[in-house]
Parts: C-alpha cells; structure tokens; sequence
C-alpha cells in the first residue's frame, strides 16, 4: 500500500501567517550581550532567555514556540513578545545611528514544500494526458517526435530517476565523515533501511517527540542520506554521513521561525557541514534575519540549502521563491521532472534582491523512505525533494574536496550541468555529483 500523503499546508502572505512575535537581528553577534541589554534597559523588553544547543528544558522549547523571549547568540537573532508601546521603544532603538540592531520583522509561520503523494501511474497518467492535449492543440497529424518520447530518466530496479540524472550512482563517494543536518518534520530512527547508522534526533516543538509523524521528513533524509531499500534499489546519496535529524516543523508539517532558528544554531554547534531545509512560505520579500542567518552559517562552516518553493504556478508576481530561499546566502533550489524540465510547481525568480533560483535538482515522482507506519516507502513531488537531493551531493563534494561553506557552494553550483532552461527557472542546471 502507499504512504499516507504528508500534510501539508497551503501558506498565505499576510498578517495571518505572523505569530505576533518578533525577530531582532543584530548586526553581529559579538554585540548580541549589548544588544540584549538595550532592549530590557531602553525598550522594556522582559527577560530574554539565551539559547543552549545543549538543553532540552520545557522553558526553552516553550520559548521557540509561543511564549517568552530567546536569543540565539551565534546566530545573532532573537525572538521577542512585544506589545505596541514595546515594538515601537524597539524600532525607536534600532533606528539609532549607534544601534547594535540591524532589523526588526514579523515572525512568520513556515511550511514544509511538499507537493505530495503522486503514484506513478497517475504520474504517467497526468503526463499523456498532457501530451495529447499538446497534439490537439497543434492539429491533426501534428504528433512530433518529441511528443511521444520517453523519459529520459527512470527508476529501476537498481537506483531511482534522480540518482541516474544527478549522476550520483557513478560517484566513488558517500558522504563519509560528513555531518548533514535535515530540519524538518524529524525522523523514523526505527527505519530498518538506517540500521547501523550514526543519527543525532532533536525536536525543537513542544509536546512533540523527534519521532515523524508527518512523513515529510523521513522521506527527505532518506533522498539526502539513505542508501537502499529492502529489495537493493538505490535511492539515497549521502549513505555513509553523519545525520542530524531537527524537528522544528510539527507533525501537523508547519513552524516557526524560533523554530527553524533553533534548528539552524543547533546545526551549526554540531559542526554540520549542510542544513538541509525543506521549508519555506510564499513571502517574495527577502528576510533580513535569515539572510544574516545564512551568512553567518557560511562563515561557520555550514551551508543551508532551502527548497525554492511549490507556488511556481500562481500568477505573476506571486510565483516567485519564498523565505527563507530566496535570501541571497542561502543555496535555492528548484524542482526538475525526469526529463530536465522545470516542474509546473517550481517557484521562479523574482525581482529582489537574492530572490533567484541558484541551482535544480530531480523533485517530480521522487521515491525514498517514509515512517515504518506508513509504509516504509513512497513517492512525492516537490521542491521538497528536490533540496536533498543538492544537500545529499553537497556532502559529497564537502567529502572529496573538504570544503565547507562558500567554497562548498561554489563547487556544487559551478559543477552542474546546463538544462538550456532559463536561469530564472533552474538556476545553473541540475546539480551532478563530484
């Protein structure tokens, strides 16, 4: 029987996907102490609880969710409560010439970028119905060959679709020694296919275990670190890393920003050399703190690789890559089908700044692991799927070359091979293994 689909939510941009919280980036990190101190001395915020990547108190996960103030002190960001008289003592104080603020934004809620269940029949189904409707639409006898041709590339009984196109199966490299951290909805740790595997789980929502009850997750890190499935056929890349698997979206497949941020710092204290992030909104504007985040996660040695977003068939303007992707220091990426194409979903670039596609990678009919309760295997479509595919290979190249943050990045995204679609749309092709 198939997985259950995961769930997943269809976000909005307006105020109904803030908290009624808000997110302060200082502008380094190393002022984050007198920075904290501006805030409860000049605007009256309350006590700001300091981040431990190393502590799983209840006051701490009930900070990164709803209550309460947090700091995230190598990241340089906090999350605050704030009434009007306190956001504006807070905008007062940012505006300051001497400020050690940077910016001040809504915290936002956060989505996992599944498109969902697809099976392959009604794949296929959907694709020749497609190209009929082409052929009519041409004129009888119009049926060229490029109409009728097969996929390029196909699972088998050896690897899946995705392997073939990014040729991970003709790599000498597995991703040894190379800790990849995938935030998401956590993570089956009974999954046989991870038997033996070293795997380092941490949830950062209340209430909730690191256990996947989504499938979203499980199915993420099977792409970006698994191996094979019971009966041989290849469908991970990265199968000899180290997994960190973060919970900081719930079951219910949505979080926030305190959340992910929590994520993010807890990856880079545990010297990941990829954050894989499946996640993101429809938002076109570029985030300051994330575009901070990211930069500061480069300077530490991790790359963060975000999916491009599944909003790619709205109409313009609303197409365009969401948050946090579409930060200039974070790696976008977008969805191709199993012959090269943009998938129909697959956000575009936009015009801020950073709010491009950087690279592609295979996210239609992806097959990978899902939670032993459902089912053990199962394919979904997505940019979801398309970023563990990059966060898988971007182990690889950090593996053959040792290189971490913008060096990894200049790698992964100079070695991918030209798809002759525009840049807008996949950025600089599909990405190819080292």
């Amino acid at each position: 029987m198939p997985a259950d689909s995961p769930t997943i939510f269809t976000p909005g941009t307006d105020d109904s996907d803030t908290t009624g919280r808000y997110v302060i980036t200082f502008r380094d990190p190393d002022l984050v102490s007198s920075g904290i101190s501006s805030l409860r001395r000049q605007a009256g915020v309350s006590r700001i609880l300091e981040f431990s990547s190393d502590s799983e108190s209840s006051e701490q996960i009930e900070a990164l969710e709803s209550s309460g103030n947090i700091v995230f002190p190598k990241l340089g960001v906090a999350v605050v409560e704030s009434d009007n008289e306190t956001i504006t003592n807070i905008n007062l104080l940012r505006d300051d010439d001497q400020s050690t603020i940077l910016a001040v934004e809504p915290e936002r809620y956060f989505y996992a970028t599944s498109a969902g269940f697809i099976p392959y029949l009604e794949g296929y189904r959907d694709a020749v119905n497609s190209l009929l409707e082409k052929a009519k639409s041409l004129g009888e006898g119009s049926i060229t060959e490029e109409l009728i041709a097969s996929p390029t590339y196909l699972d088998d009984a050896q690897s899946t679709w995705g392997l073939k196109a990014t040729k991970v199966v003709n790599s000498r490299y597995s991703g040894r020694g190379i800790r990849v951290a995938v935030l998401d909805t956590g993570f089956d740790a009974s999954h046989p296919d991870f038997v033996g595997r070293t795997i380092t789980r941490r949830s950062f929502i209340p209430n909730e275990t690191p256990d996947d009850q989504n499938g979203h997750g499980t199915h993420c890190i099977g792409t970006a670190c698994g191996n094979k499935d019971v009966n041989g056929r290849r469908y991970g890349i990265a199968y000899s890393s180290q997994i960190f698997a973060g919970k900081v979206l719930a079951n219910s497949g949505t979080g926030t920003t305190s959340g992910i941020l929590a994520g993010i710092e807890w990856a880079i204290n545990n010297s990941c050399a990829v954050i894989s992030m499946s996640l993101g909104n429809t938002l076109a504007t570029p985030s300051v703190a994330y575009e901070q985040v990211g930069l500061r996660a480069l300077q530490n040695g991790s790359l963060i690789i975000a999916a491009a977003g599944n909003h790619g068939g709205n109409l313009p303007p609303n197409n365009t890559v969401g948050q946090p992707a579409n930060s200039p220091s974070i790696l976008a990426v977008a969805a191709l089908d199993n012959q090269l194409r943009r998938a129909p979903f697959s956000a575009i670039c936009g015009p801020s700044n950073g709010a491009k596609v950087d690279i592609a990678g295979p996210g239609v009919n992806v097959y990978s692991s899902v939670p032993v309760n459902k089912g053990r295997y199962a394919v979904y479509s997505g940019t979801s799927m398309a970023t563990p595919h990059l966060s898988g290979i971007a182990a690889l190249y950090a593996e053959a070359y040792r290189a971490r943050g913008a060096q990894l990045w200049q790698l992964v995204v100079s070695r991918a091979r030209n798809t002759g679609a525009p840049a807008c749309h996949v950025g600089a092709g599909i990405a190819q293994a080292p």
